[in-house]
């Protein structure tokens, strides 16, 4: 069975995350970002990652640019977790979406919004690409969509 798709980042990419998440736990919010808590599906332990909720037609969509990465193993045990912007802190339940038109949709959007910083990570797939490319597309980066629940 082939390994799910996962981009690792650059070194750069792992320490602009980390101060990314570190002003998102301060209160400072770059152009939407917030850091994510969710259980670690093996240590128990509550893992922290910067994250770009998205906003599509009225739900919010968290996008995984990287493909199937920790944080999308962990969301699928857990179900849910946290988005913190400084001392505000909002728990949330995810579903993950299944690869059709409305994902595709879901991800054109996430890319025409945050496509400058995460494009490289989609294989050459933009904003631009056609249905059939970004449907093509979906099955290496999960999208889970949250409500927020308190």
């Amino acid at each position: 069975m082939p390994q799910p798709h996962y981009l690792q980042g650059s070194p750069l990419n792992v320490r602009m995350n980390g101060l990314v998440g570190r002003l998102a736990r301060r209160g400072i919010s770059l152009l939407g970002t917030a850091e994510m808590s969710v259980r670690g599906r093996r240590s128990g332990q509550l893992q922290r990652i910067p994250v770009n909720p998205h906003t599509f037609e009225g739900h919010q969509y968290l996008v995984s640019a990287r493909g199937h990465s920790q944080w999308v193993r962990n969301m699928r045990a857990a179900g849910g977790g946290e988005l913190r912007v400084g001392r505000t802190v909002r728990s949330f339940t995810a579903v993950e979406i299944a690869d059709d038109e409305q994902k595709a949709r879901v991800v054109r959007a996430y890319l025409r919004r945050w496509g400058w910083e995460v494009n490289q990570y989609f294989q050459g797939v933009t904003a631009r690409s056609s249905d059939e490319e970004l449907l093509a597309a979906c099955p290496d980066h999960p999208v889970f969509r949250i409500t927020v629940t308190s």
